[in-house]
């Protein structure tokens, strides 16, 4: 007499599949789905799932906003979190507002962010080959021709390059690090407020090398400043000079360095040294 053989495993998780569903159809009047559209179900939940921890890992936008400035234009904004963006004159800045956090692409120029802090949205700014990590501070970032500098008033930020070593610097208030030929250079100690003097309409030079003071004035200037004698760069310049009139200021330059200037038709202005007297 054969004996019917004990069911295989297959047969018992049919077995447990088939009383789940007769659960489910008494709790849920739904018809319930034939095993290939079960499988599809499962398989669409499994996707979505995993598109989900996709979109949280990759951190979508899903607003952005810009932002530019003319020359002689400062524009305060202020942004939906309540963070504030001071924009100096000719800048471009995009606002990018992400699932996990909150970013700003400094294309050129120079802006002071004062932001609101929050653990859940870090704020990022990218400025050229710089990064700017912050969760709530007061910080400055200019980007011209290349170089990005930050500056910090408040708080800590973290900047680091962007380059294969990733070489990260973290600051403290009143300090400033550069990043040139994209590189991150050491953190220096700085007058804070004088950085961001500029907001208040304000230039103020230090010993300031001419180079470096002129490079300012150019974002107040649309025609062009040239430095024709490259041994003038590094003559020292000090004072307070109001940024909403640089012709006042490049016009005072005669009188107290040993430069002369020469301008072109096009309002190109040529600083020369001053030719010895005879």
């Amino acid at each position: 007499m054969s004996q019917s053989s004990a069911p295989s495993p297959l047969s018992r998780e049919e077995e447990a599949l088939t009383r789940h569903r007769e659960e489910l159809r008494n709790r849920f009047p739904m018809p319930t789905p034939t095993p290939r559209k079960s499988h599809k179900a499962l398989g669409a939940a499994v996707l979505l799932l995993v598109l989900g921890a996709g979109l949280a890992w990759i951190d979508p936008a899903y607003q952005t906003e810009q932002f530019h400035t003319v020359i002689g234009e400062r524009r305060v904004v202020k942004l939906d979190d309540g963070s504030r963006m001071t924009l100096d004159s000719d800048t471009r800045a995009t606002v990018a507002w992400h699932l996990r956090s909150r970013r700003v692409a400094l294309q050129t120029g120079q802006a002071l962010f004062d932001v609101s802090k929050t653990l859940v949205r870090p704020f990022q700014v990218d400025a050229g080959l710089a990064q700017v990590k912050v969760l709530g501070t007061l910080f400055s970032v200019s980007h011209f021709e290349g170089a990005v500098r930050v500056t910090l008033v408040r708080g800590a930020v973290s900047v680091n390059d962007t380059t294969e070593a990733r070489h990260t610097v973290q600051l403290v208030p009143g300090q400033q690090v550069d990043v040139r030929k994209n590189l991150l250079q050491p953190p220096t100690a700085v007058d804070a407020d004088a950085a961001i003097a500029w907001k208040d309409s304000r230039l103020i030079f230090d010993h300031t090398p001419l180079a470096e003071a002129l490079t300012q004035i150019q974002r107040y200037r649309k025609p062009s400043i040239v430095l024709d004698d490259p041994k003038l760069a590094s003559l020292p310049i000090s004072g307070v000079f109001d940024n909403r009139n640089v012709e006042d200021l490049l016009n005072l330059l005669p009188s107290i360095l040993p430069v002369s200037l020469n301008a072109e038709f096009d309002g190109t202005l040529h600083i020369r040294r001053k030719a010895a007297k005879k």
